[in-house]
């Protein structure tokens, strides 16, 4: 797997910083936490901008230029991703985050992402993309708590409900088909190591080859490492 990475360009690494320095972290404070927020972005500003401008170097090394990439979910943790997407790469990038409030706090700090990051659903994305960046959308806890919980390992056998796990597993399924039906092949994802399995389950269900990296990489926010697959 490719692990040799080069620094980001020194223009690029100047458009990270001016955005995180411009970004009105008592916006977004309530967003990503409702008691204690302006501890919180004290606490996760700096490594937000570095453990994100280090995943900018490791994607950079697997994707081509002038493609197209589909976020589902970009927030501030992706920032320095899609910077170094469009800056670098000469990428077109469809993000998609359905909390108004985060996205025009982003716009507002970075108006050249005013067309490509939406309050949308990505399931509505047009068009094929080689690159798909899925992380902590699959067993995000407040929208699929029982998925969350098993692939966590906090499932409570004594509540753990599962007729309400059926109902999820079928909504994450439709998602990840939805979504993943947008890839072109040979193809990128970037996901998370607990979201694996719905990535895989898919690939074999369309009898499509997949190669899971042999390296994870930490998130700054969610914690939730990351890997990259590459598909057919």
């Amino acid at each position: 797997m490719k692990q040799i990475t080069t620094p980001l360009q020194p223009s690029t690494r100047r458009t990270i910083r001016t955005v995180f320095q411009a970004l009105d972290y008592g916006a977004l404070a309530p967003i990503y936490c409702e008691e204690g927020g302006d501890a919180f972005w004290q606490a996760h500003r700096g490594p937000c901008e570095r453990i994100g401008v280090n995943l900018g170097r490791v994607l950079k090394e697997y994707l081509s230029l002038g493609g197209r990439s589909l976020y589902v979910g970009a927030g501030i943790a992706e920032l320095p991703i899609i910077i170094m997407e469009m800056k670098e790469l000469g990428r077109h990038i469809s993000a998609h985050n359905l909390r108004q409030q985060e996205v025009e706090v982003i716009h507002r700090a970075c108006p050249d992402l005013t067309q490509c990051l939406k309050t949308t659903d990505a399931r509505s994305a047009l068009g094929a993309f080689d690159h798909i960046w899925m992380v902590s959308v699959l067993n995000d806890p407040e929208r699929f708590p029982e998925v969350s919980a098993l692939s966590y390992g906090r499932a409570n056998p004594a509540t753990f409900d599962p007729k309400r796990f059926s109902g999820e597993r079928t909504m994450v399924q439709t998602t990840t088909k939805r979504c993943l039906n947008k890839l072109t092949k040979p193809g990128l994802v970037t996901t998370s190591v607990e979201e694996i399995p719905w990535i895989t389950q898919w690939c074999e269900d369309q009898a499509i080859s997949y190669r899971i990296g042999e390296q994870d990489y930490p998130t700054a926010i969610v914690g939730d490492p990351i890997c990259f697959i590459e598909i057919g």
